[in-house]
C-alpha cells in the first residue's frame, strides 16, 4: 500500500488546526521552502507592497507579526472545492485580538496549493480588508 502525500484540502485542514492550536512550528512545517502566503492578496497593513510573503523566513515573520499577536483564531469553513493540486475553501475567520475585548470577523475564500510532495506551495486569502467586521466581545 502506497502512502499518498496529503492533498490540498488536507493541508488546508492541517494549516487551520495548527493556527487554532497556536502551533507555530507545526504550521511552518507544512510549507515548502519556496512557498508563498498572501493573506490577504494585494496591498494591506500586513503586506504594504502586496507581493505576499515568500519563503519560510518571511512566512515565519508573518506568523509572528499577525497570527501570534492574536488571542485566538477560529475557522468556519462552509464550502470546500478540491480541484487538482488546489482547494478553495469558503468561510469565516474569527480572530480574537490581543486583550480579548474585540474580534475581527473576515468572510472570504482561502486557497491552498500543494507542491505534490505533501507541502503547501501557496496559501492565498481572498478577503476585503475594508469589509472586516470588528465585534466587541461581551465580558
Amino acid at each position: 500500500m502506497t502512502d499518498e502525500p496529503p492533498n490540498a484540502r488536507e493541508l488546508g485542514i492541517r494549516s487551520r488546526a495548527a493556527v487554532t492550536a497556536g502551533d507555530r512550528e507545526g504550521w511552518l512545517a507544512l510549507f515548502a521552502d519556496d512557498a508563498i502566503v498572501a493573506d490577504p492578496i494585494g496591498p494591506s497593513a500586513f503586506d504594504p507592497e502586496g507581493r505576499g510573503h515568500h519563503g519560510r523566513a518571511a512566512i515565519a515573520a508573518f506568523y509572528d507579526t499577525v497570527i501570534a499577536s492574536s488571542e485566538a483564531i477560529t475557522f468556519e469553513i462552509a464550502e470546500s472545492y478540491l480541484c487538482g493540486d488546489e482547494v478553495a475553501d469558503v468561510g469565516i475567520i474569527r480572530t480574537t485580538l490581543a486583550g480579548g475585548t474585540h474580534q475581527a470577523v473576515v468572510h472570504g475564500v482561502y486557497t491552498y496549493r500543494t507542491d505534490g510532495a505533501g507541502k503547501i506551495a501557496s496559501l492565498r486569502a481572498y478577503w476585503e480588508f475594508d469589509a472586516l467586521e470588528l465585534v466587541e466581545l461581551g465580558g
